[in-house]
């Protein structure tokens, strides 16, 4: 999915002199607060991190409060989705106007009607609203359904997605993945013939050639016998 990111940050910590015995909990505890917000340094939403403490013995800082520094390695995982990237979500609730989505369990997300492309109809089956399409019946979006969808927008402070189910390559997870794996065995299968039409191909012409050698050569033993009869008589 894109809108993904690890990143490697070079990065100090600043602990109240009460959290000099227990540094690295301390650290954690400060790590784990930023969690699922979206952070303008890191410019994305901290997902979840891996740390290398470099020195536990922190730099202290003079003043009222004497805080100290601890420097410290972190290996970053980020969401920061931008227009036009696609993302993949779980819808949680269709009505007629809308498709309603969750990202990674935490980033809300909308799709309007006037973003959900024509191929799809609203509608409902066995008593479930459904987005069904009209030229692929088995393409379904209901709720619980895993989707891809095109980022218009996304909010940073309430961490909310705009999104779009007008390109042709966006729509149901399941769907899309079946629909391209059954293109490769197509174009797969298509590869296939055509190297066995071109090896038949080579095997006649070896075939022709090697008559016409053979034919060749039954016509220059006939003449060779013809010209040593000549010479005899």
């Amino acid at each position: 999915m894109e809108g993904l990111k690890v990143s490697d940050a070079d990065m100090e910590v600043y602990l109240h002199p009460s959290k000099s015995k227990k540094v690295s909990q301390a650290i954690l505890r400060e790590l784990s607060s930023l969690l699922f917000k979206f952070n303008e340094i890191f410019e994305g939403v901290l997902l979840a991190y891996d740390v290398n403490i470099l020195d536990k013995n922190g730099k202290i800082l003079f003043g009222i409060h004497p805080y100290f520094g601890v420097k410290l390695k972190a290996k970053l995982l980020l969401f920061s989705p931008k227009p036009n990237m696609l993302v993949e979500g779980k819808v949680v609730r269709l009505t007629q106007a809308s498709i309603h989505v969750i990202v990674l369990g935490f980033s809300s997300a909308i799709i309007t009607d006037q973003d959900i492309r024509e191929e799809f109809n609203y509608t409902t089956k066995y008593g479930e609203e459904v987005f069904a399409s009209r030229s692929h019946k088995r393409h379904v979006i209901k709720v619980g359904t895993m989707i891809r969808f095109l980022v218009k927008s996304f909010d940073e402070e309430i961490l909310h997605i705009s999104g779009s189910l007008i390109p042709a390559h966006t729509g149901s997870i399941r769907w899309l993945d079946k629909k391209s794996k059954n293109v490769c065995l197509a174009d797969s299968s298509t590869t296939k013939r055509r190297e066995v039409e071109g090896k038949s191909e080579m095997q006649d012409n070896e075939t022709v050639g090697a008559a016409v050698s053979s034919v060749s050569n039954d016509h220059q033993i006939k003449k060779s016998k013809k010209r040593r009869f000549a010479e005899d008589h």
